[in-house]
This record gives structure tokens, sequence and C-alpha cells, in this order.
């Protein structure tokens, strides 16, 4: 009993030193503003990941993670919320920061779609516009309010993501992603040959009012004026926890297990009584649902919508985050999000080379790890004890 609360301790110790460390480094990441600094401060990265990988110590902190997975997402979510209060009137870095939960909050829709069931998806900036357009419409042309009208987006997303998916179903491999490209595709052209919808310029987007507190309007708070922007990332955050929650949870239950069976072998799946199709249709569905709140709330943080926001690069975009991280892990969503959406916006310095560089990192990293920053583990149906 002594040695499991020692192991227990230590673990602990260590998931306090990491988070620590790298909350400390992401401040001093977001508040560099030297071309100069940010560069010094990604190789700095670069060689302490290689040296603790070398020295065994990113071996430890990600078994302390393991054994202590309470702990370790309690520090994360403290750590959050500290960049959050260090960088309370700092309008730029509170975007990128709700940015980053945002796509990391669709991602896990995509994660849902190809990391469980192994559905096809190469249009989710598509329904993430699905729900910014949808809450555009509902804001400016209704009454209703804002929890009723990020509800709706994500039904709408989810309703639309639902008829998409039975032309998915009737093909396979390749072509189930070209039924996908497409949609993404006519989406985006539909917004611009549409007056109704702005068009080209895009819609407008009212800000987010809830409980009669206005997220629009910096707020003051012990005499210290935040920027409104912190409203937007608090939501976010709350919204990001809420989705992992819920998709940890599914993970975990029986309803994630007939879905990593069938995404694994269809013919074993329907051999043993599953029914492929309505678990393909639950995660194309759940996915979709998780994109389109998460780009209501996007609409209304950055206030304005245009097609150009949703193209297929964007899926693109979604689909790198959702595959660096560990496909099929939503814990790396958010370390692959800050390098997909944070590093090209601090790499300033190589203009528009950046994404090129960019583009270099992540394959180098997935070269080193094939399996993302953070592989999902194999399902245990047995614990240790049990086993013993």
């Amino acid at each position: 009993m002594s040695d499991i609360k020692l192991n227990k301790k230590s673990a602990a110790l260590v998931l306090t030193l990491a988070t620590l460390g790298i909350t400390v480094y992401m401040w001093l990441f977001l508040h560099a503003e030297s071309q100069l600094a940010v560069g010094v401060l990604i190789i700095v990265a670069l060689g302490l990941t290689l040296l603790g990988k070398k020295l065994g110590t990113v071996q430890r902190i990600e078994e302390a993670a393991a054994s202590r997975p309470g702990l370790a997402r309690a520090w994360s979510l403290l750590a959050a919320l500290a960049l959050v209060a260090a960088f309370y009137d700092s309008h730029f870095v509170l975007l990128m920061i709700g940015g980053v939960l945002l796509y990391a909050t669709a991602c896990m829709g995509l994660t849902v779609q190809f990391g469980f069931s192994g559905v096809s998806n190469f249009a989710g900036a598509a329904f993430f516009g699905i729900g910014s357009y949808t809450t555009a419409v509902l804001a400016t042309h209704t009454g209703l309010p804002t929890l009723v009208t990020i509800a709706i987006s994500g039904i709408v997303a989810a309703v639309i993501g639902s008829i998409l998916i039975w032309p998915v179903l009737r093909t396979r491999g390749h072509y189930a992603a070209l039924v996908t490209i497409a949609f993404g595709i006519l989406f985006k052209t539909f917004l611009e040959v549409n007056d109704v919808l702005g068009g080209p310029q895009g819609l407008q987007v009212p800000g987010m009012t809830l409980f009669g507190h206005a997220f629009n309007d910096n707020f003051t708070l012990f005499g210290v004026e935040f920027s409104f922007y912190v409203n937007y990332v608090l939501l976010s955050l709350l919204l990001f926890v809420c989705v992992f929650v819920l998709v940890k949870a599914l993970e975990r239950s029986w309803v994630g297990l007939s879905m990593d069976v069938v995404r694994t072998d269809e013919t074993a799946a329907s051999t043993f009584g599953l029914h492929i199709v309505r678990w393909k249709v639950i995660a194309f569905t759940l996915g979709n649902l998780f994109a389109g709140v998460a780009g209501s709330i996007y609409g209304m943080m950055v206030g304005f919508v245009a097609p150009n926001n949703f193209t297929f690069a964007d899926s693109l975009l979604l689909l790198s985050i959702t595959i660096l991280g560990g496909l099929g892990n939503v814990i790396g969503l958010i370390p692959a999000a800050i390098i997909v959406l944070m590093l090209p916006e601090k790499l300033q310095f190589i203009q528009e080379y950046r994404v090129l560089l960019y583009a270099a990192l992540v394959i180098a990293i997935l070269l080193f790890r094939p399996d993302g920053l953070l592989p999902r583990k194999t399902r245990l149906f047995f614990s240790r004890r049990a086993a013993q």
C-alpha cells in the first residue's frame, strides 16, 4: 500500500512540475512580440522535447498522466485559467486562445467520426460554418435567447450531416471522402452566390448576450478592466470541457466499443450483430453537432463570417489537428491546435514562408511520432488488479 501511495505522490509531483513548466513556457510564447524571441522559444521547445525523450522525462510525464488522469485534467484546466488571467487585457492573445479551444472542440467531432467509427469527413469547416451562419441569421432576424440560438445552430449542422451521411455510406474508401469534399466546396459556393447570406462579403454576427450580460462589452472586476474576449474564452473553455467529458464517457461506454469494432472490421461487426449503418450515422451526426455548436460561438466571438472562412483548406486544417494530436485521442487536440493555429501567427518574421515552415514542422513531427503527438492507447477490457 505504501508503494502505491508513493507512486501516486510521485506522479502528482511530476504532473505539477510539468504543468508549471508548460504554463510558464506558454506565457513566454504568447507574450513574445520579438520575432527573434519567438524563434528562440521554438528552438528551445524542440531541444527540450528531444532531450526529454532521450532522458525518459517525456515517458515519465506520460506515465504520470496515465496513472492520475483526473489530476492531469484538473491541472490542465487551472493552467488554461491562469493563462486567461495573465492576458486578461490582450485582445489578440485571448482571441487566439478562444480559437484554439473552439477548433479543438470541432475536432472532437472529427475524432468521433474518424477515430471512433472510421467515417470520412473532409468537410469539417463546412459544418463549422453552418453553425456560424445559422447563428448569424437567427441572432439578426429573431429574438431567440442566445443559448437557444447556439443549440439550434448545432442541430442544423447535425441534421444536414445526417442527410449527407447517406451518400457517404453508399460509397467506400476515397470515394466516400470525395463526397464530403464535394459538399464542402458546394457549401462555400452556395454562400458566395447567395445574396441573402451576404454573398462573398459575408454577414455580421451580433454579439452574445447571456443572462443580461453583453459579451461584447469590457467588464471591470476588483477595479481591473478585462477584455470582452475573456467572456468568450471562458465560454469556449466550458464548452470544450463539457464536450471532452461527453466524448471520454462515450469512448469508455459500450457505444464507443461498438464504434471501435465498426471501424476496425465491418465484416466482423456485422457478424456479431452490430448495425454498422446505425453507428456510422450516430457518429457522423454527433460529430457535426459538436462542430456546429463550436462554429456558433466562434461566429459571435469573431463578429463576422464570410465564405472564405470555411474553405476546403480550413477543413484540412481541422483534419490536420485531429491527426497530429493522435487520431482517436482527444487529449492531444489542444497541443496540436496550438501548433497548427498559433505557430503560424507567431512566425511573422518569414511572412509568406511561415506556412511552409509550419508544414515542414508538422511533417517532421509525424515522422518521429507517426501516430500523432499523443497516440490513443489500446483499449483495456480488464483492469490490472483484475488481471492479477
